[in-house]
């Protein structure tokens, strides 16, 4: 279909800034570093595949973003934003069975981007300004949370429009499809997830609609798209097998759902559900689930001694499944650690073959060192990371904890100024800096506090920049 957007890539980042600040201020917005390693293991190969295939021009590779956000959020949806910001919601998660399904979904709003989509729909809207339009996706996104919501972010018909403005044609549904398919297939994953992921929407679509599918009134599935799928698997039937399920997918699918705030009455289910007679019988992968969900609930319930005894259940399971049992291993760390006991869950971290690599393990690995007061080691890990990694708001966080545990504010307010600085918060960003800044003029400063008090006025000098481009867009 071509590019024939009028907004230029740079002012779609610009507005995709904008409405990914609101999003990061969120209640639900949720960094778990365990899913969010997965889908950045799904994700960072369709972005390379579209990369391979021409799909993503070198200037939107280099301006757009390229960043998922996970929504603490039961319904199955996921949505792209301008400027290549993607969501998330950890419903959608909690349904798929395998990864090449979750990567179908990933595919298809990658190439919304791509191909965007997302700029035409919004160049069709030529009186409205970029901040109403802001404004209209950010009660789109609402919306499908609370009505009450979506009214107060804007009005009556506006609110009605926004939702017609942000359905893509079924031109768009189509390219998005053909383009995203070839994506995924190039980047490794099984053809048949896109049509298991068809199958498994259009079963959805026959049953009354409760909100809790919100992508498919975002992304209306037609018989023609489905047999268009359905077609293209048969031609590339030689990659297209079965699909089972993996044991760590149902694992983090369980986490997923158990992580979405399904209430009470449930967790204890789950908790209760390894005892039941059918159990034994299930195949070890939806054991598998089956514990994971249950010695997570246990920690949410805070009742540690049952969470504890279904993990080690659970790393018993997946002994034999390298990928599984480190997952099983992290949950037991996660949960001797939320119970107070920092050597317990030091030992079960140390166990895996891992533990200095994954994002997971530095940030766990990091908290359980504060824990027991072995600061410089926190620090250090945390120091390398973030060198790095420098946009990782939660390494920062941890980073911050650890250098106000041994006495070192200067350092914890920059690290703090950091935080804001990866969320896009910018006002918030020179506050700290700010403060950072009052702290370094009262002496005393050791040697290695004078470059860090250099780094600050840098810093703060961008963020302020960030900052008046800000008020230059309203």
């Amino acid at each position: 279909m071509g590019d024939g957007a009028e907004m230029t890539a740079g002012a779609e980042r610009e507005l995709g800034e904008r409405i990914i600040r609101e999003l990061y201020r969120d209640p639900d917005y949720i960094d778990d570093p365990i899913l969010m390693e997965y889908v950045q293991g799904i994700w960072q190969p369709l972005l390379a595949a579209a990369r391979a295939r021409g799909e993503l021009p070198p200037e939107l590779d280099e301006r757009f973003a390229w960043d998922i956000l996970l929504g603490r959020d039961g319904s199955v949806n996921a949505f792209a934003l301008p400027g290549g910001f993607l969501g998330l919601h950890l419903g959608l998660i909690g349904v798929v069975t395998s990864a090449d399904e979750l990567a179908s979904v990933l595919a298809h709003e990658l190439s919304h981007v791509t191909q965007r989509h997302i700029s035409r729909l919004m160049t069709q809207q030529t009186r409205q300004t970029p901040l109403m339009v802001g404004a209209m996706i950010l009660a789109a996104l609402a919306a499908s949370k609370s009505p009450e919501l979506a009214s107060a972010v804007v009005t009556g018909g506006q609110a009605l429009a926004t939702q017609n403005q942000l359905n893509f044609s079924r031109d768009m549904e189509r390219e998005a499809d053909r383009v995203g398919y070839g994506v995924m297939t190039q980047a490794g994953f099984e053809p048949r997830g896109f049509v298991s992921m068809f199958e498994k929407l259009q079963q959805a679509s026959r049953l009354t609609d409760n909100g809790s599918y919100p992508y498919l009134r975002s992304h209306p599935l037609t018989t023609e798209r489905i047999g268009d799928m359905q077609g293209r698997v048969l031609i590339d039937a030689r990659r297209s097998g079965p699909q089972e399920p993996s044991m760590e997918h149902a694992m983090l699918a369980a986490r997923a759902r158990v992580l979405s705030y399904p209430g009470v009455d449930l967790l204890r289910a789950w908790m209760a559900e390894p005892q039941t007679s059918g159990f034994a019988s299930l195949s070890e992968p939806r054991r598998a689930a089956v514990l994971y969900s249950a010695a997570l609930a246990g920690e949410r319930l805070r009742e540690p001694g049952r969470a504890l005894g279904l993990a080690q259940q659970l790393i018993t399971v997946t002994q034999g499944d390298a990928a599984a049992s480190r997952q099983a291993r992290l949950l037991a760390a996660e949960i001797a650690l939320s119970a107070g006991n920092a050597p317990l869950a030091g030992r079960l971290l140390a166990q895996d073959g891992r533990a200095k690599t994954g994002r997971p393990e530095l940030l766990l690995g990091a908290r359980i060192r504060t824990r027991e007061g072995q600061f410089p080691q926190a620090v250090d890990l945390l120091q390398t990371w973030v060198a790095v990694h420098p946009r990782d708001a939660a390494a920062w966080q941890a980073l911050a904890v650890a250098y106000r545990a041994q006495n070192e504010p200067l350092r914890a307010i920059r690290a703090e100024g950091e935080v804001q600085m990866a969320i896009y918060d910018f006002a918030g960003a020179v506050d700290r800096f700010k403060a950072a800044r009052t702290v370094s003029g009262k002496g005393n400063l050791l040697p290695a506090d004078h470059i860090e008090a250099s780094i600050i006025d840098t810093r703060l000098r961008q963020a302020e920049s960030r900052l008046r481009e800000q008020a230059l867009e309203r």
